[in-house]
């Protein structure tokens, strides 16, 4: 039996279908890397009835001494996460897989023949993902976007050169966590907030709905964390929605408990935009590392990863993949923590279901205060 949570909340949240998938509760975890989304939390996610996310980011390092390159051992610690989703749930387990990413292709490939359910492809525009798909094939396809043009674009293209049009859309706005796709001038201005670009991207998506007869569901994402956030998403149009950073602070998350602290010992003034060596802003939470970031004190010498098509060695004033490694596995000293606008609000480590649950009980918190009716 269903916990009564998840009961009630049938009543006045419409179930999340992408595809011929089925999402009981329209929850979708982040792709969060490196290494901070693999298996442990997303099949966690996925039990609970949500969308878990295994990202793909620095694979290749994490699995490194399982194949004699960077590219090779990405590909195998794909598969092994993948099995080992598999092996915790029965549930829809998704991959994020960065479009800057010089090893996109090999992952999407890999993705695709190991029959993950669903590939979210952002931080670029996937124009030829379709591409890759097989008659036989099952993946679903979810780009992330941050405007109306850029989901316009890929609906044309995928369309005109493949007859696909997306299963769903994430859109993700200016207070996400991680590498942004804004200017640094935009992340602040109301004119690019997520609840003004969310109708956007709705209404645009809806000449490409009603053109082809085909349900296009958009997912919200960028700085969601309660409930109250989810409704206001749902209410504005939004099919499901993407948390990430309120899932870092799980038993289950796969960072390191180093990685979590940082979350629940940092102060809201302490989430800043950051410049990444990828030509992207970044928001992080600020450490002794980036304040050496900041003085000129963390130049590599070399490149053994050529992971992002847009990093320069020469140019870039870090490595971004040591950096984020080392903050997974505890090593803040030589690295930092990606997270939301929202992440200061993290208090204590808990499990997934609880997470969920709780997210569940501000949903219908929220709806009481405001004097809506809801079934029991």
């Amino acid at each position: 039996m269903l916990p009564l949570l998840h009961i009630n909340i049938k009543y006045y949240m419409e179930i999340l279908k992408i595809g011929n998938l089925t999402i009981s509760i329209p929850i979708i975890q982040g792709g969060m890397g490196v290494g901070v989304s693999l298996s442990g939390l997303a099949s966690a996610v996925a039990t609970e009835g949500g969308v878990g996310v295994i990202s793909c980011a620095g694979l290749g390092l994490l699995y490194k001494n399982s194949a004699d390159n960077y590219q090779e051992a990405g590909i195998f610690g794909l598969k092994e996460e993948l099995r080992k989703a598999r092996e915790k749930t029965k549930g829809v387990i998704g991959v994020n897989i960065m479009v800057a990413l010089t090893n996109f292709a090999d992952m999407v490939k890999t993705a695709i023949a190991e029959k993950a359910d669903i590939i979210f492809a952002g931080a670029g525009l996937p124009l030829d993902l379709p591409s890759y798909l097989h008659e036989d094939s099952v993946t679903k396809l979810v780009p992330i976007v941050s405007s109306a043009r850029a989901a316009r674009i890929i609906c044309d293209k995928w369309q005109n050169n493949f007859n696909y049009l997306p299963d769903a859309i994430v859109v993700e706005g200016p207070k996400a966590g991680g590498h942004l796709g804004y200017k640094k001038e935009n992340i602040e201005d109301a004119q690019y907030s997520l609840e003004k670009l969310l109708p956007e991207i709705i209404a645009e998506v809806g000449t490409f709905e009603e053109k082809y007869n085909k349900k296009i569901p958009i997912i919200a994402a960028g700085g969601i964390y309660t409930g109250e956030d989810i409704y206001r998403m749902l209410e504005l149009g939004a099919s499901g929605v993407q948390l990430g950073s309120r899932f870092v602070t799980t038993e289950e998350c796969d960072a390191s408990p180093a990685f979590k602290q940082c979350y629940i010992d940092a102060k809201k003034e302490d989430i800043e935009i950051i410049k990444s060596p990828v030509g992207m802003p970044g928001r992080a939470i600020f450490n002794s590392f980036i304040q050496r970031i900041k003085e000129g004190r963390t130049q590599p010498k070399r490149c053994s990863f050529h992971c992002i098509k847009t990093c320069d060695v020469e140019k870039s004033p870090y490595c971004i993949m040591m950096a984020l490694y080392n903050a997974f596995k505890g090593n803040m000293k030589n690295g930092y923590a990606f997270a939301g606008t929202n992440a200061y609000r993290a208090e204590k480590i808990i499990t997934v279901k609880e997470t969920i649950q709780l997210l569940l009980a501000e949903m219908k918190e929220w709806m009481a205060e405001k004097h809506l009716f809801f079934l029991m």
